[in-house]
């Protein structure tokens, strides 16, 4: 799946910082090294940097995170990282919205034939899409927040995790596989 890949640095990150307590750091550098991989590849076979707003969105907050884990010896924010990575995946699919660039955009253009770029429905699509994820991410944020501050536990904030992903994901699956995805242009792999 498309998306995954996208995905990967975020991914890398929440397996790498599971070893220790002190791994997190070393995990934003993974994470880096992984967005920054992704990146050339995908310049490599001539994916636009528009189409690679989820990957340069996770080099930049993944290089920040890990400054930030080199510069102080901060567990506050380690313990709040998974709140500050879906607020930021949450930023980053807002903004992605304003400027007109869905971030699911450029998933898409990885699978579609390029003449249905341009259409308004390949547009439409990506807007309900991309919207879908924000809201997810926002409120996963908000609810991994709360089972932090009312110290809910690792399976609670593991579970709301989780869903913050599966959710999204099976909405993308049902939308364009619905009824009336009869062109192309909705036979979307994002």
């Amino acid at each position: 799946m498309t998306v995954l890949r996208g995905f990967a640095p975020w991914i890398i990150y929440a397996v790498v910082s599971g070893f220790s307590d002190d791994a997190w750091r070393w995990a934003a550098v993974a994470a880096v090294a992984a967005g920054i991989l992704l990146i050339l590849d995908d310049r490599r076979r001539g994916v636009k940097p528009d189409a690679q707003i989820l990957e340069i969105s996770a080099v930049v907050f993944f290089a920040v995170v890990a400054i930030v884990g080199f510069a102080t010896d901060s567990a506050t924010f380690h313990k709040y990282d998974s709140v500050l990575s879906f607020g930021w995946l949450a930023l980053t699919a807002w903004v992605s919205l304003a400027i007109g660039k869905p971030f699911t955009e450029g998933i898409a253009k990885r699978e579609v034939p390029q003449e249905y770029w341009g259409s308004d429905k390949f547009r439409h699509i990506n807007r309900v899409l991309t919207s879908v994820w924000a809201v997810a991410f926002t409120a996963t944020a908000i609810v991994v927040w709360v089972i932090y501050r009312k110290d809910l536990g690792d399976v609670a904030d593991g579970i709301a995790q989780a869903l913050g992903f599966i959710l999204p994901i099976s909405f993308t699956n049902w939308y364009k596989e619905r009824p009336d995805a009869d062109d192309d242009a909705l036979q979307q792999g994002s």
